[in-house]
């Protein structure tokens, strides 16, 4: 099982840190992307600040269910602004979801403190 969490986690980081590398680097297409999505330039190098830190907070163990929570805060947003400009529901307002349930699927296959915070009892 924490296998299976250490490649959810790991799949969750790599998108994220792609992501957040794209928007610190100010790369073309991600300056593109964003800008379709309503979003000025400048807003760009401090959303791909948030996410970093974010991402950072999640892959240190002391701070992985703190970071967690902040990605699930930053990747609501994802979905709101997907929403917001009328993208397809199931490739990009839900993908943000997606990606929220690798990072927590992950976390909570791989540390101990979360599944004893959240015991999930299946029923028989």
């Amino acid at each position: 099982m924490k296998a299976l969490g250490q490649t959810l986690s790991a799949l969750a980081v790599l998108f994220l840190a792609v992501d957040a590398v794209g928007k610190l680097l100010r790369l073309p297409p991600v300056m593109a992307g964003t800008g379709e999505l309503g979003y000025p330039e400048n807003a760009v190098l401090v959303i791909g600040l948030l996410e970093a830190a974010c991402v950072a907070a999640y892959v240190a163990p002391p701070t992985a269910i703190l970071g967690a929570l902040l990605l699930t805060g930053y990747l609501g947003g994802a979905v709101a602004t997907h929403l917001r400009v009328g993208n397809p529901v199931w490739s990009h307002i839900l993908f943000p979801v997606y990606v929220a349930l690798f990072v927590w699927g992950g976390l909570f296959l791989r540390e101990a403190r979360l599944r004893a915070l959240l015991p999930l009892r299946l029923a028989r």
